[in-house]
């Protein structure tokens, strides 16, 4: 069989020799080695398609960035591929003449959608901050599926996925890609579903253009709810994606850009917690210092009782002294300042110990003593963290409770979940 496949190469290189071929680029891809292989299709839209293959010295020598979709023009010989037995041709040169008839067609709706407001920023709308349930649109076998849901698995456990399943490739994918999404939108009112993902993995031109098909595009753009598009590689760009609220440049991103990690939020709640408990102790230590600082001022009113005494006995002592005889308005006025004098004491001292008591009983709402000692308790695991929920316990697990007077450590023997409670998160 080899032979055979030899003399067929030999009869194709003597038959030809170098052809010059123009056509439509198709599955463009370079190996690591440096070597590119691809389709060449008529661009004349007949069903003809010629693989192609251009090792690493010619694909240097090519002087601009080879994408699908592209009229080019190709120079090389005929050959027959041994390892398949198929025909194809080894390109010794590449030159671009032109867009092909379908990345023409890309960007005539491009412009279209474009004018039409589609793809303004001003229409996008933020994801939700905190999701618990997801809406993914895409084929069921994808390889993109699985790397959402492992995603969402690893970075966010909690977070519900419901999978609207349709073909993303061929004539019926547009239109059942519009009635996944428009699924999505109208279950949505009813089942929380707070963001929809888009998602596909790569291929060419032609394998992603049901995400260029305008029904698409315009389902997306309508979408009820928040739409993140992953669909291909970080160098795809389709339609969708530019219609979507965000575009991630691939399935695995689209899942990261939905739904934050639940360790960094527990991380950033564990850190507020020990802020908020630093802020708490300042505070009480302040209102601590400033009940001291006024309960010593309250303790020596005679101080301020007998300066004011002196002073009124120096004030008497110059009447007394005065050769003019004291009116009876400045007796009267004499004699009131006596009165006053004598209850201003103890009035002081009342408004004094009620601005105490009015503090001590703000210090005592303050202290989360006082709400152990209502009753209730301080669950914690042993490294001292709070457990704020039965579904943070497992069976088995040391735990340590802590009540006003004193504390107890124990170890669960079960867990019972309020399913209702459970459901929601």
């Amino acid at each position: 069989m080899a032979a055979l496949l030899q003399a067929g190469s030999d009869a194709l290189w003597s038959r030809f020799g170098p052809v010059a071929v123009r056509g439509e680029l198709s599955g463009y891809a370079r190996a690591a080695s440096g070597h590119c292989y691809f389709s060449l299709k008529d661009d004349s839209g007949l069903p003809a398609l010629l693989r192609c293959a251009m090792f690493r010295r010619a694909a240097l020598l090519v002087d601009f960035e080879p994408r699908d979709g592209q009229r080019v023009e190709l120079r090389g010989r005929l050959d027959l591929y041994p390892a398949r037995g198929e025909l194809q041709l080894v390109v010794e040169a590449m030159q671009r003449v032109g867009q092909g008839t379908l990345y023409e067609e890309f960007l005539r709706l491009r412009a279209r959608l474009e004018a039409a407001g589609l793809f303004d920023a001003a229409r996008k709308r933020p994801l939700p901050r905190h999701p618990r349930r997801l809406a993914i649109v895409t084929s069921p076998g994808a390889a993109a599926l699985r790397d959402v849901l492992t995603t969402l698995a690893r970075r966010a456990p909690h977070v519900q996925a419901v999978i609207y399943p349709c073909p993303v490739q061929g004539s019926e994918a547009p239109p059942a890609i519009v009635r996944a999404i428009a699924l999505a939108g109208e279950r949505s009112a009813h089942d929380g579903t707070e963001a929809l993902l888009l998602v596909r993995g790569g291929g060419s031109l032609e394998d992603l253009w049901a995400f260029n098909d305008e029904r698409v595009v315009r389902a997306v753009a309508a979408s009820v709810l928040p739409l993140v598009c992953g669909v291909g590689h970080e160098s795809d760009v389709t339609l969708a994606d530019l219609a979507a609220d965000l575009r991630a440049p691939t399935p695995t991103a689209a899942a990261e850009l939905a739904a934050p990690a639940r360790d960094e939020l527990l991380a950033a709640l564990a850190l507020m917690q020990r802020r908020l408990g630093r802020a708490l102790l300042r505070r009480l230590q302040g209102l601590a210092q400033g009940l001291d600082q006024r309960a010593a001022r309250l303790a020596q009113p005679s101080r301020a009782v007998a300066a004011l005494r002196q002073r009124l006995d120096a004030l008497a002592h110059r009447l007394a002294r005065s050769p003019r005889p004291l009116s009876v308005g400045w007796a009267v006025r004499l004699q009131r300042a006596h009165e006053r004098l004598g209850a201003a004491p103890a009035q002081h001292l009342a408004r004094e110990r009620a601005r105490l008591d009015a503090l001590a009983q703000r210090l005592r709402a303050l202290d989360p003593r006082g709400v152990l000692g209502r009753g209730y308790a301080w669950v914690e695991d042993e490294r001292g963290r709070a457990i704020t929920a039965a579904r943070a316990l497992g069976a088995g697990q040391r735990i340590r409770a802590v009540w006003a007077d004193g504390s107890a450590r124990a170890s669960v023997i079960d867990v019972d979940l309020d399913p209702d409670r459970h459901d929601d998160h």
